[in-house]
């Protein structure tokens, strides 16, 4: 067994063997500086229909709610900005980037299990959960608070050198490892992300209105959009990438090396009259392990109507 003073060491060197890009340590403690924040976006309704978001509030807040003895948070990114040869073009309907290849929960998930069997065999009795946004944890603010990267204008978490193209995941586990410290805001006086979003979804600087996001219409809501939003939504059909495209920290992204964020070929040649005649045969074969299941053949075909309507 590793002595205690190597286990930090261990956890990040092996996290980068295994792929993610950082990796960074955050004490298991109460988040007193998001409680407010958490719940004053809650009263003004900023949650639109995901109502889980409103449950476990006391659970998002602390760490050790979830995992019984919780001592540290392992906070990791992993890459999925995609190669310039896989990116679609601005002439025709475009889904979210993260959404290309295989559903990041997978891919992102078998790592960090990986990365937990590891501990157990090499540091000794280690209790812990795994997450890639599938349960109550203020992922953005952890990551923050292991030094990652900052919560950007836009609410995404940004990081200097590689900006903002990642999925986060935590490990949450009963040994003390040796915590991180965060980093300064770099955001300046840019304001780049609220001028382009379309929708005003971003409505003051660090504060975004989700029931306004182009993501949440296209993602979340599952009954039909409202009207009053024809012709805000651009050509995005799932999923919105806009406030990081614009983003100055995001020409340092670099392409990832996971084969299985890999997109089919055809998505980058569909034409908009492709995606109006999609079937359930070619929507199976262009998104079987895709995110784009989270809505569904029925759900994309709705706001591709919607996107396309005259």
């Amino acid at each position: 067994m590793l002595p205690r003073a190597d286990w930090t060491a261990f956890v990040k060197r092996r996290a980068a063997e295994l792929g993610f890009m950082a990796c960074g340590i955050s004490r298991a403690e109460f988040l007193e500086d998001e409680a407010p924040r958490l719940e004053n976006w809650l009263k003004q309704g900023m949650q639109g229909q995901m109502r889980y978001m409103e449950n476990h509030f006391d659970k998002r807040l602390d760490p050790r709610l979830l995992v019984d003895g919780a001592k540290s948070v392992v906070s990791l990114l992993f890459n999925y900005y995609p190669p310039a040869e896989e990116q679609q073009g601005e002439d025709t309907l475009k889904i979210s980037k993260y959404a290309y290849g295989r559903d990041y929960h997978f891919v992102v998930k078998d790592r960090l299990k990986t990365l937990l069997a590891e501990m157990q065999a090499n540091i000794g009795e280690v209790g812990g959960r795994c997450f890639v946004d599938s349960a109550p944890v203020l992922d953005r603010a952890w990551a923050k608070r292991s030094g990652l990267g900052w919560v950007g204008k836009n609410t995404n978490l940004i990081t200097p050198g590689a900006g903002s193209f990642y999925f986060i995941a935590e490990l949450i586990v009963d040994v003390e490892l040796e915590p991180d410290g965060a980093i300064r805001d770099y955001c300046g006086t840019c304001t780049k992300c609220l001028d382009a979003c379309p929708t005003q979804a971003i409505t003051e600087p660090y504060v975004v209105d989700g029931s306004k996001c182009i993501s949440y219409f296209t993602i979340e809501l599952k009954e039909q959009i409202p009207s009053e939003m024809s012709g805000q939504f651009g050509n995005w059909v799932f999923g919105c990438d806009i406030c990081q495209d614009v983003c100055p920290w995001n020409r340092f992204s670099r392409a990832h090396s996971e084969p299985r964020f890999q997109a089919n070929p055809a998505l980058k040649d569909m034409t908009v009259s492709d995606w109006q005649e999609i079937t359930h045969e070619v929507f199976q074969a262009l998104f079987q392990q895709s995110a784009l299941k989270r809505t569904g053949y029925e759900g994309l075909r709705r706001n591709i109507r919607f996107v396309t309507a005259d």
